[in-house]
């Protein structure tokens, strides 16, 4: 594989609007990113991918986007965001942008001018379809909030097509002046000076044109992969990314290990790395009726064979992009793990099997302070996702209580990852001066930035030292990778190998203590690479709860 700046790089994901508030408005803001660019490169991250700026009604909480080219008042103004910009570049940190091109608002100037009826410019950029003759959708297709995919519009006397909320219609990416503007888009940032794009669910943009219905009502069977996926990225690859240099992730719900290569295989010209979501499946029911709400309890084995094979799929043929935790996803070691009596030990051994792949690890606000989930009240809540999904399942199908439905909540909410940040331990964890915006989490005098940084067992250090282990051996970047002990339901183990140098990736999953002698022969310990109990010096004495090590044998 060529070498890439993102290949060595580690990627830090701001969500904005929690991140940190300089004007007492409640809502974080780019100064207040700007204000904390030295506390991130302490930490020692290389990008900073942050989640949309844009004008915004804020439905979806900045996923719908009214004009590509302004910020939100609510995050200050362009020019801040070119401070931003040329700050973090000060730094050496590389600035990442939300690519969020499969919708926009319905306060869109295009969207509102699509609306005016089927001969204008902008009639086509979004996807209309007629009635069927009883008045009733196009088809039976599922909004990803709850609900049809398709709204009717008064005024046009059509229904269009949204994916998520009925305020995100969907773009026509059939129609070459979409492409057009979104690729004119992409040059603007460019050259304000940004260096990449997090493409928001990128594999949605193709739509079959024939609608099919899909074989269950209002699911969302048919929003990944269409049948122009691939040559529409192409097209946008070889007029925007490769000629301006631009790195790339993309969203990508449905791709599997073993078609991953199709979009991030080099020799494709597509996208650099993609976000799997097959391994954040692994407490998900398949097939059942009420789709990620129906939990069960986390499948270890099934966790570990899903990481093993994109590593070895993609070894060669492409390169991964590696997460636990984003603005869509729950506190990981509230979910998978024990986030009080083992708070630091989960998270730290979280972080270490993930930082020992081979790929880009992606860190989420608050990740390394090993924030949690909080356990809200059902109308705490504010996400749109969330209420969608309550009235579809509870509601309306009744095909899940109130109380399964906020046990679910509390465990994979994407509102989990969204209280604010927790600085310190006075008033509104020092997010802010004024309201919040959204709920601060109750225990942030506990768990905060400040309090982590004095800390004898501090998840921020752990970090650091992972990060720079990253920076300074090879054999993180290049060493092939090996799963040992497959089928067991505790320990997530797996050699790293860079010629003759050897390292054991080891972490306890689980509160059991276990000894390791057990399960396998004890290889000879050369040194203790990181551990996050400080006195792991060898293999033969019993593992607890939590720990995780590397070790070179």
């Amino acid at each position: 594989m060529r070498d890439k700046w993102w290949q060595d790089a580690v990627i830090y994901q701001v969500y904005p609007k929690s991140f940190n508030d300089t004007t007492g408005s409640g809502y974080g803001d780019i100064t207040g990113i700007i204000e904390k660019l030295p506390y991130l490169e302490k930490l020692g991250v290389d990008g900073l991918w942050l989640s949309p700026v844009y004008l915004s009604p804020q439905v979806d909480n900045g996923y719908d986007i009214t004009d590509y080219r302004v910020i939100d008042a609510m995050f200050g103004s362009n020019e801040d965001m070119y401070r931003l910009i040329e700050a973090a570049h000060d730094k050496y940190i590389k600035i990442i942008m939300d690519f969020v091109a499969n919708h926009t608002s319905d306060q869109c100037v295009w969207f509102q001018e699509s609306r005016k009826g089927a001969d204008n410019f902008f009639s086509d950029f979004y996807i209309w379809q007629d009635a069927k003759p009883d008045g009733s959708e196009p088809n039976n297709w599922g909004s990803s909030f709850g609900g049809s995919a398709w709204t009717w519009d008064e005024k046009r006397e059509q229904y269009y097509l949204h994916y998520y909320a009925a305020e995100q219609p969907d773009l026509n990416w059939e129609n070459p002046h979409v492409r057009a503007y979104i690729y004119d888009m992409m040059r603007f940032w460019k050259q304000k000076g940004v260096d990449g794009w997090r493409m928001d669910v990128i594999t949605s943009i193709s739509k079959d044109q024939a609608f099919p219905d899909n074989a269950r009502d209002l699911t969302t069977t048919n929003q990944q992969n269409g049948p122009r996926m691939h040559e529409f990225i192409h097209e946008m690859n070889q007029e925007i990314l490769t000629p301006l240099d631009m790195m790339t992730v993309g969203e990508s719900p449905a791709a599997k290990s073993w078609d991953a290569w199709e979009l991030v295989s080099p020799e494709r010209e597509e996208l650099d790395m993609i976000f799997t979501f097959e391994h954040m499946h692994i407490d998900r029911k398949a097939g059942d009726v009420n789709g990620r709400w129906a939990l069960q309890e986390r499948d270890l084995v099934k966790f570990k064979d899903i990481l093993s094979n994109w590593q070895l799929e993609l070894r060669d043929k492409g390169w991964n992009a590696l997460y636990f935790e984003n603005h869509d996803r729950a506190r990981v070691i509230s979910r998978w793990g024990n986030d009080t009596t083992y708070r630091y030990e989960c998270a730290t051994a979280f972080a270490t099997i993930l930082h020992g792949l081979q790929g880009t690890p992606f860190i989420y606000q608050g990740e390394e302070i090993g924030m949690t989930n909080p356990e809200f009240e059902l109308d705490e809540y504010v996400d749109i996702e969330l209420k969608g999904n309550y009235q579809h399942f509870v509601v309306d199908q009744q095909t899940m209580t109130q109380a399964d439905f906020l046990a679910a909540v509390h465990k994979i909410s994407r509102d989990n990852a969204r209280t604010p940040m927790q600085w310190d331990d006075s008033e509104n964890a020092g997010f802010t001066k004024g309201t919040p915006w959204f709920k601060v989490n109750p225990n942030y005098p506990d768990i905060n930035v400040a309090k982590d940084l004095k800390a004898e067992k501090s998840v921020f250090k752990y970090y650091q030292d992972l990060i720079h282990l990253r920076k300074t051996e090879d054999i993180l970047k290049t060493g092939t990778y090996q799963l040992l002990l497959p089928e067991d339901e505790a320990i997530f183990a797996y050699l790293r190998q860079n010629g003759s140098k050897i390292w054991l990736v080891l972490a306890n999953l689980s509160e059991n203590m276990i000894k390791l002698e057990e399960l396998m022969p004890l290889p000879d310990v050369k040194a203790t690479v990181i551990a996050n109990y400080r006195d792991r010096t060898n293999l033969s004495e019993t593992l607890r709860a939590y720990e995780a090590v590397i070790i070179e044998i």
